[in-house]
C-alpha cells in the first residue's frame, strides 16, 4: 500500500494472507524444489523422492508454485519459471536463496509478535544461530548487498581514502566492491569471529585477499582497534538500542583519521517515525530480535553523529530498495 491507495476489505485481507505466499516460496527454497528441477521438467512423485518428501503434499506445492509464476506446468511436468531458474536455483550466480531462507528462520518468532508488543520483551536473539541459520544470515546479507554495493561504490567518495574499516561487516561484500571501485583503498572487515570463514570465501573469490582483511571482534563489548580514513556502519544499528547506538557511533568517529568519514547505510524513518512503511514495519522484527533495536529517524542519526563529534553531515542522493539511505559526516 502506499499513500495513494486506500483500503478496502479486498486489500486489507490481502495484507492478512499475505504471509502464506511468502512462506510457499521460503518452503521451496528450504526444501531446494527450484535446485531439483534446474536441469529440466519433473514429475511431482519423482522430485518429492528427491527432496524427501510426500508425493501429494509435494504436487500440491508445486502448483501453488505454478500459481505464484515460479514454476510451469506442462502436463502433469513441472519445470522453473524463468525467474526461479535465475534467482532460486544454488547453483546460479544469482542466487538470492540463503535470504529467503533467513526470511524463514524468522518466522517463528513473528508469530509471537503479540507477546512483544505486550511485554516489549524480544521474542529470539539475532546472535544465538545455529549454523544453518548463520549461513543464511550472513550470506543473505551477501545476497542483499551483492545487489546495491556497486551502487553504493559509484556514490561514496572514497578516492582519497587508504584505509577503511567495515563495521559488522559480516561477508565483507561492501569492503569488497569498495576496494574493486577504488584501486588505491585497503579494507578491513570487524565482525563476530563465527562471520571469518564466510569473509574470507567472499575476500578470495574476489581476489582480493591481499587488500581485505578480517578481524574478529565484539565492537558492543571492545574498543575499536586501528584508526581508519571511512568507517562504514552498513545494516548494524538497528540492532542496537538508542544508548548502545550511541556507544558504538562515539567508537567509529573515535576509530577515524583528522578529516575522517563516517558513512552510515539503514532503513532511515521519517523524523516522525511513522514512515515510510518498510523501515516502521521492520522496527517490528528488531522488537522480536533484539533487546533494544529499532528502525532510526534521520534527525536522530545526525543527532548522534554531531554527539559523536562528527562535523559536515549529509544525507547523500541514494535511496535503496526498502527505503535505505546514507547519512555521512567527517571528524575534524
Amino acid at each position: 500500500m502506499n499513500d495513494n491507495e486506500i483500503w478496502t476489505p479486498k486489500n486489507i485481507l490481502s495484507t492478512a494472507s499475505a504471509c502464506w505466499e511468502a512462506i510457499t516460496l521460503q518452503t521451496a527454497v528450504k526444501l531446494d524444489v527450484f535446485s531439483c528441477i534446474a536441469a529440466g521438467a519433473a514429475e511431482p512423485l519423482e522430485l518429492a523422492e528427491k527432496i524427501g518428501a510426500d508425493g501429494r503434499a509435494v504436487t500440491m506445492l508445486c502448483n501453488a508454485l505454478a500459481a505464484l509464476g515460479l514454476l510451469k506446468k506442462e502436463g502433469g511436468l513441472f519445470l522453473n519459471a524463468e525467474p526461479a531458474q535465475r534467482y532460486l536455483v544454488k547453483s546460479s550466480p544469482e542466487y538470492i536463496g540463503y535470504i529467503i531462507i533467513h526470511f524463514y528462520h524468522t518466522v517463528e518468532s513473528w508469530w509471537h509478535l503479540p507477546k512483544a508488543i505486550r511485554t516489549g520483551a524480544q521474542i529470539s536473539s539475532v546472535y544465538e544461530k545455529t549454523e544453518d541459520q548463520r549461513e543464511s544470515f550472513l550470506m543473505g546479507m551477501h545476497n542483499l548487498a551483492s545487489a546495491l554495493a556497486p551502487k553504493i561504490a559509484e556514490t561514496l567518495d572514497l578516492g582519497s581514502a587508504g584505509t577503511l574499516l567495515d563495521l559488522g561487516g559480516g561477508p565483507g561484500t561492501y569492503a569488497i566492491n569498495f576496494c574493486l571501485k577504488n584501486p588505491g583503498l585497503q579494507a578491513c572487515v570487524l565482525d563476530l569471529p563465527e562471520s571469518r570463514l564466510y569473509a574470507q570465501r567472499t575476500i578470495a573469490l574476489a581476489g582480493l585477499s591481499d587488500r581485505v582483511t578480517f578481524i574478529p571482534g565484539n565492537y558492543d563489548a571492545e574498543d575499536i582497534p586501528g584508526r581508519y580514513d571511512a568507517v562504514w556502519l552498513s545494516q548494524i544499528l538497528h540492532a542496537e538500542g538508542p544508548g548502545d547506538c550511541q556507544k558504538l557511533i562515539s567508537k567509529a568517529a573515535a576509530a577515524l583519521n583528522p578529516g575522517g568519514a563516517i558513512y552510515i547505510h539503514d532503513f532511515i524513518l521519517n523524523d516522525d517515525m511513522a514512515g515510510p512503511a518498510f523501515p516502521a514495519i521492520f522496527s517490528l522484527n528488531m522488537l522480536v530480535a533484539t533487546k533494544g533495536g529499532q528502525s532510526y529517524s534521520e534527525e536522530q542519526l545526525r543527532h548522534m553523529l554531531e554527539k559523536a563529534g562528527i562535523k559536515n553531515i549529509l544525507r547523500l542522493d541514494f535511496k535503496g530498495p526498502n527505503d535505505s539511505g546514507i547519512i555521512c559526516g567527517r571528524v575534524a
